[in-house]
């Protein structure tokens, strides 16, 4: 009897121990899944002639971040220099059907007007490119956002014909909101914020032509708020 009451208390001992605490598992339970972001794009996404930590992908991760949000490291396809059908093709390669984020975002055309191709190709890309972005993206259209393409006439590069790039870029984006429009997509103007470096020259990045990581913070400043209620 006294070998089996040891034992007993040996059983129950071990028991406790091994039981995780109740406020340890609620913590546990009441922590957020780190969200994901897919971040589409070209020489803007991807942050040309900025440190990679002043991408505008990362900047708004961290100012989601500063709001509540935990967010994993952006997933970003872009490259400088490629049009929407680079864009299409480097989707193919590297997403996968099932590969779904909590967030996406597509900024995309400025090298399909720079190379002169044809808008009407622009805008049948960009139907299959919101198609596909809003099959990645875990709430549908509901989780997508748009933003417009800047004007790189207002750089030192793009001086000399600043009113003629200005000009062609409210073309190709009245194409880029009306498709994005018929979408249901959320467009955030930032071509406006993108004019300001004529007065403002260190919005302008070393290489006279792409933006800075000052202007990259002020478009995440101007959006920020509307991200969030695509997260809701």
């Amino acid at each position: 009897m006294k070998h089996q009451l040891l034992l007993f208390c040996f059983i129950v001992i071990t028991i406790n121990s091994c039981t995780i605490p109740p406020s340890s598992l609620q913590r546990t339970q009441d922590k957020p899944a780190a969200l994901s972001y897919l971040a589409l794009g070209d020489s803007y996404t991807i942050g040309e002639s900025v440190t990679s930590n002043q991408r505008w992908p990362i900047l708004l991760t961290e100012a989601l971040q500063t709001k509540g949000y935990t967010f994993q490291t952006p997933d970003i396809i872009a490259q400088t220099g490629w049009r929407t059908d680079h864009l299409l093709n480097a989707m193919q390669e590297q997403l996968s059907s099932s590969q779904q984020y909590d967030l996406v975002s597509i900024l995309i055309g400025v090298n399909n007007q720079f190379q002169n191709t044809s808008i009407q190709k622009y805008e049948q890309d960009l139907k299959i490119l919101f198609d596909q972005a809003i099959s990645q993206c875990k709430t549908g259209r509901n989780g997508v956002f748009v933003l417009s393409i800047p004007d790189y006439g207002a750089t030192p590069y793009g001086l000399p014909r600043a009113k003629q790039i200005g000009k062609a870029i409210d073309e190709w984006n009245a194409v880029y909101q009306k498709i994005a429009t018929m979408y249901q997509l959320p467009w955030f103007d930032i071509t406006p914020i993108s004019r300001t470096a004529t007065k403002e020259k260190e919005l302008i990045a070393k290489d006279g032509l792409h933006p800075s990581g000052k202007m990259y913070q002020l478009w995440v400043d101007a959006i920020v708020e509307k991200v969030i209620d695509c997260l809701k």
